[in-house]
């Protein structure tokens, strides 16, 4: 009678016990690597929302606005291009006229060094002929240096581009939720035994 209790007994603990074991080890791996995944995506998330400001200032150092783009901050393109542009086309301006007069003050300077055959001065821009020397070469110096500053006021606004890009990408992060406030409430100070107004700020929840 007892060997009829003891075999299914023992039937049961070779078998049913270590199955049990077997699918809870199964279960805890599983669990496992699907807290991995899951950790997995929630990383992939957050590196691909967070903006890096080396990241967006190395792209619009190499091209304007490539930062901005990167930031998603497209309405600040044509802020972008449009400075460079309109610098690049007031440089170009400065130099041609700088240009014009340089050779035509060579043109006049050397005509009166060797009347009245100089080849420089058939030469001048016709427009430029009435001027004398002296107004030719200050002019000449005048334009000159406003291609100089045209060159520095384009650095410039590259530059801004790279700082613009690189500061919007650190602010990207900061929490402009709702949850932040600020405001204004009438209050009691407890030291000095007074009522007043208190500013109040409310960072979250």
């Amino acid at each position: 009678m007892i060997f009829k209790f003891i075999f299914p007994a023992a039937i049961l603990f070779l078998f049913v016990i270590p199955v049990s074991g077997i699918a809870q080890d199964s279960l805890a791996k599983t669990e496992t690597i699907s807290s991995k995944k899951e950790k997995k995506k929630a990383q992939d998330k957050i590196d691909t929302t967070i903006n890096y400001p080396k990241i967006a200032a190395t792209r619009s150092a190499i091209l304007p606005g490539l930062g901005q783009i990167y930031n998603k901050k497209y309405w600040k393109l044509p802020f972008v291009y449009g400075g460079l542009g309109i610098t690049a086309l007031v440089f170009n301006y400065n130099l041609k006229n700088y240009k014009d007069l340089k050779q035509a003050y060579i043109g006049k300077f050397n005509a009166r060094q060797n009347p009245p055959d100089s080849t420089e001065y058939f030469k001048i821009n016709p427009k430029l002929l009435p001027l004398s020397e002296e107004s030719l070469r200050f002019n000449r110096d005048q334009f000159r240096r406003n291609a100089d500053y045209s060159v520095l006021i384009f650095a410039i606004i590259w530059g801004l581009n790279i700082l613009d890009a690189a500061v919007d990408a650190h602010l990207k992060t900061f929490d402009v939720s709702e949850d932040l406030s600020l405001k204004i409430k009438p209050g009691h100070s407890s030291m000095a035994g007074t009522n007043g107004i208190s500013l109040v700020l409310t960072i979250g929840k």
